[in-house]
């Protein structure tokens, strides 16, 4: 119980209360210390300590259920972990723009996601059983969510940034959303930042198809076979490999970038976390 307590309830309240100040700061009243984009708002210092001690216990807390030979591992944890990889990659960013927008979107998403695993811990992966590569195999995979998941989020915020700015001007409401978007990194920042993710991602899941299909006895065991989880991660890193050249050959970008991204996240999360959900919680079956 004290685990538990440690490595599931502390992160989760850690979450809650810089996601709360981050939002009192991000629409409450303008402050002379507070500029759009700027590397740290009035509620940074606190996220700027609190964040890393509630990641590195979330990071602790995929390992549980720990059994002597093995691990668990399902849809709920690769869920946790995504949103893990996304809040460490959200945390070396924001050192150096201001993310607490985009921190408003990811903190509620890790505090469900964390506390999933304790309904749903998934299936025993036993050490003895494991083929050679197949911890690589999922680490990169995760990672290539995680990545691809804050893409995605990172992407839908950029769509309401620019439905905001295509209002006119008597429209614009000064109430806290408004105060909120007012605040963002200028949005070639935040396109910038979306493909830098984009890049990331890209490289990660090329190499867990590379390896699931190349490497298939050395990763789960036995002979490639051509299954859902590959044709669905191949047809995203389409959507991402196309979106990626159309940047460099055409300069694409605004809402063409934003939509590639969400239909290649969609596509993604059908591969495994999707499946995963419907085989474990709809059927019961690991």
């Amino acid at each position: 119980m004290t685990i538990v307590l440690i490595l599931f309830a502390l992160p989760a309240a850690l979450y809650g209360a810089i996601w709360l100040g981050a939002w009192r700061s991000a629409t409450g009243p303008a402050s002379p210390r507070t500029e759009p984009g700027a590397a740290y708002g009035p509620a940074e210092p606190a996220a700027r300590w609190l964040l890393p001690v509630a990641i590195v216990l979330h990071g602790a807390s995929l390992a549980w259920p720990w059994d002597r030979g093995g691990f668990h591992y399902g849809f709920a944890k690769a869920l946790s972990a995504t949103l893990w990889v996304g809040l460490v990659l959200l945390w070396f960013e924001g050192r150096r723009t201001s993310l607490e927008a985009l921190r408003l979107v990811v903190l509620p998403l890790a505090f469900v996601m964390l506390l999933m695993p304790l309904m749903w811990p998934g299936r025993l992966f036993e050490s003895a059983q494991q083929a050679p590569l197949f911890v690589p195999h999922l680490l990169a995979g995760t990672l290539a969510y995680g990545v691809l998941l804050l893409a995605a989020l990172h992407a839908l915020l950029m769509l309401w940034v620019q439905r905001d700015l295509q209002r006119p001007m008597v429209e614009v409401e000064q109430g806290a959303m408004a105060r909120w978007l007012g605040r963002m990194p200028p949005l070639m920042v935040l396109e910038r930042l979306l493909f830098r993710f984009i890049g990331l991602g890209f490289v990660l899941l090329l190499a867990t198809t590379i390896s699931g299909m190349m490497f298939s006895e050395e990763v789960f065991g036995r002979p490639f076979r051509l299954e859902h989880k590959t044709v669905f991660s191949v047809v995203s890193l389409a959507f991402f490999g196309v979106l990626l050249a159309g940047r460099a050959v055409r300069g694409w970008r605004g809402r063409i970038a934003t939509r590639f991204t969400l239909g290649g996240f969609a596509v993604l999360l059908l591969a495994y976390v999707g499946t995963r959900f419907v085989f474990e919680v709809m059927l019961g079956r690991y």
